[in-house]
């Protein structure tokens, strides 16, 4: 059943967002729309971060509201990666299985697979300072590797990344989605994302977020408010008389 919104309606002072879509499981869906149009609100509010001010947000068909941003069965990656600066790279990862980091030799050894799987084997004892941000990236998408959630949410996670380095997360990813079948929900301003990755795309403006669209044919005929933000001229109504423009009907015979 996947994850579905019903009646959302979210309200941050005069701010207002509303949605009513579904996702179904295992789908890749981008969440892309203006500057302040609400699209990590969105992904707050799906997290447990950001209460509803009405309607309701589903799992499987479970309400998620009674359960914590902790124990909703989600992982959310933000552009900062939440690596704290005091633990090693391995303790980071770690507390994706433990928060108080009291791992047993069954758990240090998950920890040593998941860092070999994304490329960081060998520097588990470096701290977030000592890594690139490829690797703190990856070391992010580690632990939520081994939060095993049905869910992934990703906030702009690799739009501080460089073209060649966002390239190979994506491609890090898509191959930890296939592995696991996932759902995602990405928030991207770049829409090279969204067709590498998503095939489907949330556009969230104007107060609202519409349901997920085939992520190819939204981006060669988007909405006014996305193709403002990504700088392309709406297109223009025909003009009167033009060759397939609509005309009005022949008078009606008369007798």
């Amino acid at each position: 059943m996947g994850l579905a919104l019903e009646g959302v309606r979210i309200a941050l002072g005069s701010f207002v967002l509303e949605a009513t879509l579904a996702v179904p499981p295992g789908a890749r869906v981008a969440v892309m729309g203006p500057s302040g149009g609400g699209k990590s609100t969105l992904l707050a509010a799906i997290a447990g971060f950001q209460p509803l001010a009405a309607g309701r947000i589903l799992w499987g068909g479970r309400d998620l509201a009674p359960l914590a941003p902790g124990a909703r069965p989600l992982s959310i990656l933000f552009q900062d990666q939440n690596l704290f600066p005091h633990l090693t790279l391995a303790e980071n990862v770690g507390l994706g299985l433990d928060p108080r980091l009291r791992l047993g030799r069954a758990e240090k050894a998950r920890v040593a697979a998941v860092l070999a799987r994304t490329g960081l084997a060998g520097k588990e004892g470096r701290r977030p300072a000592a890594l690139s941000g490829g690797e703190q990236g990856r070391a992010a998408l580690a632990r939520a590797l081994l939060r095993a959630r049905p869910l992934l949410l990703l906030d702009e996670a690799f739009a501080a990344l460089g073209p060649a380095l966002k390239a190979e997360m994506l491609a890090l990813l898509a191959a930890i989605l296939d592995e696991g079948g996932a759902t995602l929900l990405m928030v991207t301003h770049d829409p090279a994302d969204a067709r590498a990755l998503t095939p489907a795309t949330i556009v969230v403006a104007g107060g609202r977020a519409d349901p997920p669209r085939p992520t190819p044919a939204l981006l060669a005929d988007p909405p006014p408010a996305l193709a403002a933000y990504h700088g392309r001229p709406a297109p223009a109504p025909p003009a009167a008389g033009a060759a397939g423009a609509a005309r009005p009907p022949p008078p009606a015979a008369r007798g």
